[in-house]
């Protein structure tokens, strides 16, 4: 039996991170279309409600019919503060009409520490809360484990607990992110 390999595209996201670099919402349609055409799965389109930008290409996408492609919205799990229901991030990969989602949690207790500035299982928790309430409102849900080979490295029990947590509460996917490059899993 062959098996499928299936592409995700990140040209419209992380393809545009470098300096002064900028794409207008009529780029990012064009470059939607030709990845369509060349029979790319998943284009993860940006991150909702990050600028004016983004908010118009999740808008304008919908005027197109693409031919094999699904577009993603990209973001990341519900901030502790807030309950899922008023995440304004939440609310923006929704409102964004995507039949696809990409949340990204984070994976290096390190930075559940120091960047949000929470417990462990406090992390946990938002990694199982924010993709419990996008599983029944979107078509495919992918999670994106931030960082999580230098995660592993540091705290392996920790980095495969949320991914664990994140496949339970109903991610399709599993993405295991090299963030920084260049890190094996040795």
């Amino acid at each position: 039996m062959p098996r499928k390999i299936t592409i995700y595209d990140t040209t419209l996201r992380d393809g545009t991170q470098a300096e002064n670099f900028n794409l207008s919402v009529e780029d990012k349609i064009r470059i939607t279309l030709k990845l369509d055409e060349l029979g790319i799965d998943f284009i993860e389109g940006g991150w909702p409600g990050s600028n004016p930008t983004a908010v118009q290409y999740f808008q304008e996408i919908q005027n197109y019919n693409l031919k094999h492609a699904q577009v993603s919205a990209f973001g990341s799990t519900r901030l502790f503060s807030n309950p899922v229901e008023q995440d304004a991030n939440l609310q923006a990969l929704l409102d964004a009409k995507t039949p696809c989602i990409t949340i990204f949690g984070k994976t290096w207790d390190v930075h559940v520490e120091v960047a949000l500035r929470i417990s462990n299982d406090d992390n946990l928790t938002i990694i199982d809360e924010s993709l419990r309430y996008l599983r029944s409102r979107v078509r495919h849900l992918f999670y994106d484990a931030e960082h999580f080979f230098d995660g592993f490295k540091a705290n392996k029990e920790y980095a495969l607990a949320t991914i664990a947590k994140a496949y339970a509460a109903g991610a399709d996917c599993l993405v295991l992110c090299d963030t920084n490059g260049g890190t094996l899993p040795s």
